[in-house]
């Protein structure tokens, strides 16, 4: 268990930024909390900044991408309070003709990967970011894999028609 728990974590933030935020929940006993786009780095400051927090471990940015929300895609942080041994998970939601949000990178150095590659699957653009290009994909695709917005099978094939199975 850490030095710290939730309860005091979530106290500490509220003094800071009373309504600025929602607490989504606390899955397997982390503590999740939504946020806007244009708090996430005044959050994300104070967490690593504070003297008793020092949630110096950015453990990881990625994204989530839901088609039937009206905010479709979602960027999520994971950090950890090595000090305090516990760690908290940030989320903003984005609408999908606008993708964008502040780079994390000024804060840590470790964020320039996982904001490329989040970029590279999700298609969210970093503001800020100092190279954000693909990272693990091709170049030339025009495409963010890791969306939800393709067919999981190619109507095309012809080798899954169902006379091949006997149906």
């Amino acid at each position: 268990m850490g030095k710290i728990t939730n309860e005091e974590l979530l106290t500490k933030i509220s003094d800071k930024f009373q309504d600025q935020f929602t607490v989504v929940g606390e899955p397997f006993g982390l503590l999740t909390l939504e946020t806007s786009r244009e708090q996430i780095i005044d959050i994300l400051s104070f967490l690593k900044n504070d003297p008793i927090l020092q949630f110096i471990f950015l453990t990881d940015i990625t994204a989530i991408h839901y088609p039937e929300q009206e905010k479709q895609t979602g960027v999520i942080y994971h950090l950890h309070s090595l000090v305090n041994n516990v760690r908290i998970r940030l989320k903003v939601f984005l609408a999908d003709g606008d993708v964008h949000i502040p780079t994390a990178s000024n804060l840590w150095n470790g964020a320039n990967w996982m904001e490329r590659e989040t970029y590279d699957f999700f298609g969210v653009i970093f503001d800020g970011h100092p190279d954000l290009r693909r990272i693990l994909n091709v170049d030339d695709m025009t495409a963010f894999p890791m969306r939800k917005e393709f067919p999981l099978e190619d109507p095309n094939r012809v080798d899954k028609k169902d006379y091949f199975f006997g149906r």
